[in-house]
């Protein structure tokens, strides 16, 4: 095996050392470089080492990409091969790091002490410490809220402006919808812009798990809603699957209590399910280690690019591994607690989402307009969102202009375009048709798309995963499985139906437990735009990261004055309360 070794030394000098072993030492994944001090006890001259390159006794040519200075303060580093760290997940999704358990990880990138005590600590007394939101407990069946949670709640990606006729599987008659319209025909709400569509099809199909030896239910609900002439958004009409007919009712407000309220939570537990694993692990967790392992392997420390990125990689390798053992194992709290399982969740209901995901859907501006959403009222997710995206942008944009003065800059730079390869090929499984670059060819392509990933890791997830605990915290709200099959009569729902369909408790403690662990923040956290490291140390460079946190800073206090005049506050796209990477 031979090691060669280039090292620049701060007088200007290239040098290339090798070394040899005549003994092959296995598959290398890490290697330590120390950089000794002289027998003069006061003379220690810095040297920037480019790269460690092993050749094996079989051949293979392993990099080991440096780029760091080393001098006597911090003489040893520890580098991570640049190959062999994608593994493949599972048919049809990204790929994932290739370890097992967190201490697979190399420890730059493993919790913090005080991330890792705090992490089991309220994993154990978290249900003794947990407390109801008293607004949702309230307000948890009131139709205005139920609509409200489809701009503000865990998920506000579900729904769309529909301005064309419904669709043939969801039949809703004027008749049936005149008295919740104020007596306006649903055609001409249609066609004004008033008319919403929530629909679930992606779960229809699936057997419903066994919990404590019961099956439970798990429906494909299409829900239609109304933005009525008082700004509120309210459900108007629900069917529970997707096949019409006689055993299918479509239900509506002007239905018994019960039947109405049982249909509302069924829309509810079926939004769970497409919320945590589509939204949620899918488009931010999975795409987030995407991101963060092309960033660690293709950009060496001295790029631009890694420095502007790696603070946003923080902690992502280890919750994303910690979930894959604890919540979507065969063992874990998706196969014990949900409706849906384990396999149905991991072998088919995550490669379905994944078919659908296109480049767009993760550019909030271009998201928003293609669900038809920019002017429906009361849409703090879009409003707060959309100010953070061009506060991001804003900063991609100011520091990436400085170092890329020319689209040929960009053309030029290999690494670069290394990283988006290996992002098209790894995460989005070379499938063009969903819009991903798989090279850069314009200054302009690179500020969208690294706006995106800085967005994604950051703001989208803080709006998807830091309400959980609020609004599932009151279960018949967020209900992880219901027990009962749907209705499929109108008139036979009670009281007593209502409590015999919902979790039992083992059930909701368990559900409840998880929603407030990955709602909890460590107090390391680092918010957006808090960097615990100086990595630029180009004036221009500081400067912009020097406003982008200013106006982090300005859009917070923008925030705490809206929500003053709000019953429910609106936080969790706060600066603040925004967490630089996908930590939790």
């Amino acid at each position: 095996m031979t090691n060669q070794t280039t090292l620049g030394s701060l007088g200007g000098g290239v040098r290339t050392y090798k070394v040899s072993c005549e003994q092959s030492v296995g598959t290398l994944l890490l290697v330590e470089l120390e950089a000794k001090q002289s027998w003069f006890k006061d003379f220690f001259q810095d040297w920037f080492c480019n790269k460690i390159v092993v050749t094996t006794p079989e051949g293979e040519t392993i990099s080991f990409p440096c780029y760091k200075w080393l001098n006597s303060k911090k003489p040893v580093v520890s580098l991570r091969n640049d190959k062999g760290q994608w593994k493949k997940y599972h048919d049809g999704v990204p790929y994932i790091i290739d370890a097992q358990e967190p201490s697979d990880l190399p420890e730059d990138v493993r919790f913090s002490f005080t991330k890792d005590i705090e992490m089991k600590f309220n994993a154990f007394r978290h249900v003794l410490i947990y407390v109801l939101i008293e607004y949702i407990r309230q307000h948890w069946d009131s139709d205005e809220f139920f609509g409200y949670q489809f701009l503000n709640g865990t998920n506000p990606m579900a729904i769309r402006c529909w301005r064309t006729k419904l669709p043939d599987n969801f039949p809703v008659t004027d008749d049936m919808v005149k008295s919740s319209l104020g007596g306006s025909c649903l055609q001409k709400e249609i066609q004004e812009g008033n008319i919403f569509l929530c629909d679930y099809k992606r779960l229809s199909g699936f057997e419903g798990n066994t919990i404590n030896n019961k099956k439970q239910s798990l429906t494909a609900p299409l829900c239609l809603l109304y933005s009525t002439p008082e700004k509120k958004l309210i459900p108007i009409a629900i069917q529970l699957n997707q096949k019409p007919g006689v055993e299918n009712p479509i239900f509506l407000p002007s239905d018994s209590e019960w039947d109405w309220l049982l249909a509302k939570t069924f829309v509810r537990s079926a939004g769970f399910h497409e919320h945590e694993l589509n939204v949620h692990l899918l488009q931010t967790h999975l795409l987030a280690e995407v991101f963060s392992l092309a960033t660690m392997r293709n950009l060496p420390s001295a790029h631009p690019l890694f420095k502007l990125l790696i603070p946003h990689t923080l902690y992502t390798f280890q919750i994303n591994v910690m979930a894959r053992n604890l919540l979507i194992s065969d063992d874990g709290v998706f196969k014990k607690y949900t409706a849906i399982g384990h396999d149905n969740a991991v072998n088919t209901f995550l490669p379905d989402s994944f078919s659908t995901l296109t480049y767009s859907s993760l550019c909030l501006p271009d998201n928003i307009k293609e669900r038809g959403l920019e002017n429906i009222p009361n849409y703090y997710y879009r409003d707060d969102g959309l100010k953070l995206w061009d506060i991001i942008h804003k900063l991609v944009k100011g520091v990436l202009t400085f170092y890329y003065k020319s689209d040929a800059d960009v053309k030029g730079d290999p690494e670069l375009q290394n990283w988006i390869w290996e992002i098209f090929v790894y995460g989005f499984l070379r499938k063009e048709s969903t819009g991903i670059p798989r090279s850069f060819s314009k200054v302009e392509e690179v500020i969208k798309f690294v706006t995106m990933v800085i967005f994604t890791v950051s703001a989208q997830h803080a709006a998807v995963n830091n309400g959980q605990f609020d609004f599932g915290g009151w279960m018949p709200n967020l209900p992880t499985t219901l027990r009962l099959p749907p209705p499929k009569k109108k008139g036979e729902s009670t009281l007593e139906t209502f409590f015999q369909t919902l979790p039992d408790v083992s059930t909701t403690v368990h559900g409840l437990a998880v929603l407030f662990l990955l709602s909890k923040k460590a107090s390391d956290h680092c918010p957006l735009g808090v960097y615990t490291q100086d990595l630029f140390s180009e004036a221009v460079a500081r400067w912009h990261i020097s406003r982008f946190q200013n106006d982090l800073h300005k859009r917070d206090q923008e925030v705490n004055i809206r929500n003053r005049n709000l019953p429910l506050p609106y936080d969790y796209l706060k600066p603040a309360n925004v967490d630089n990477s996908v930590s939790l």
